[in-house]
């Protein structure tokens, strides 16, 4: 099975143009402000800003997929990758969650990196330091088999990049028993927190500690299947992420 080129935009039933849907920017670079993806609480962390949206998708591995079934209210955990503005989504095509994504008219995807906890001199004033950005589209079943194909590659290389070229071709049996979605940024907004406590002027004078502990999610050390076949061992594209600060 040849492998597939990572140029994905024009397929599926949203026309992108240079990486972004068009009518969907309220001015170059940024997304538009509406009661759907407007931040109401602390605006001023708040970023509409097309590349901080994709800077942060980009560093985050597991998105929480939102959307209504019956009437109430479902969140998944889902592995993405990200063309332009177009997020994809897989999963087994008989999935429920694949099912329901391809059924709804909307949905809302979000991604949060947290950066450190926030210790101030009240419990009301801690907090914590994060990068966040929740998007908002249409989700659509990618039906081609060349285009699923490119996507099911995107997903990897977004969470294992390199290692799509060193694995064996997919079978056509596994595309086929695999379902994939793709979600348009139609609107999006990012929320940036960072920095040290923020308390009340009177409770600088309490004397207990404040400040920030970081927290980071960092790729470990590689553990070995054991039925390794002899003399085989990992690879620049496995160790090169080993260590790797997300």
């Amino acid at each position: 099975m040849p492998k597939m080129s990572l140029m994905l935009s024009g397929f599926g039933r949203n026309t992108v143009c240079s990486g972004r849907i068009q009518g969907e920017l309220d001015m170059p670079g940024e997304f538009a402000v509406s009661k759907t993806n407007k931040v109401r609480q602390l605006k001023d962390k708040a970023s509409y800003d097309e590349e901080t949206v994709h800077t942060i998708l980009d560093a985050g591995i597991v998105a929480h997929v939102a959307f209504v079934q019956d009437g109430d209210p479902v969140v998944v955990p889902m592995i993405y990758g990200r063309d332009g503005n177009t997020i994809y989504l897989h999963g087994a095509r008989k999935a429920r969650v694949i099912r329901l994504l391809e059924q709804t008219h909307r949905a809302a995807m979000n991604v949060t990196l947290l950066d450190g906890i926030v210790y101030a001199r009240s419990v009301f004033n801690s907090s914590m330091n994060y990068r966040s950005v929740t998007v908002f589209g249409a989700p659509a079943l990618v039906e081609g088999h060349d285009e699923k194909l490119a996507a099911m590659r995107l997903i990897s290389e977004h969470t294992m990049p390199g290692r799509w070229d060193e694995v064996r071709d997919s079978f056509e049996k596994e595309v086929k028993m695999t379902g994939v979605i793709e979600l348009p940024i139609e609107s999006a907004s990012a929320k940036i927190s960072a920095g040290l406590p923020d308390d009340e002027d009177e409770d600088y004078d309490i004397p207990i500690w404040a400040g920030v502990l970081p927290v980071t999610t960092t790729v470990g050390k590689k553990i070995d299947d054991d039925r390794l076949l002899p003399g085989v061992e990992a690879s620049d594209v496995v160790l090169t992420m080993q260590d790797r600060t997300l």
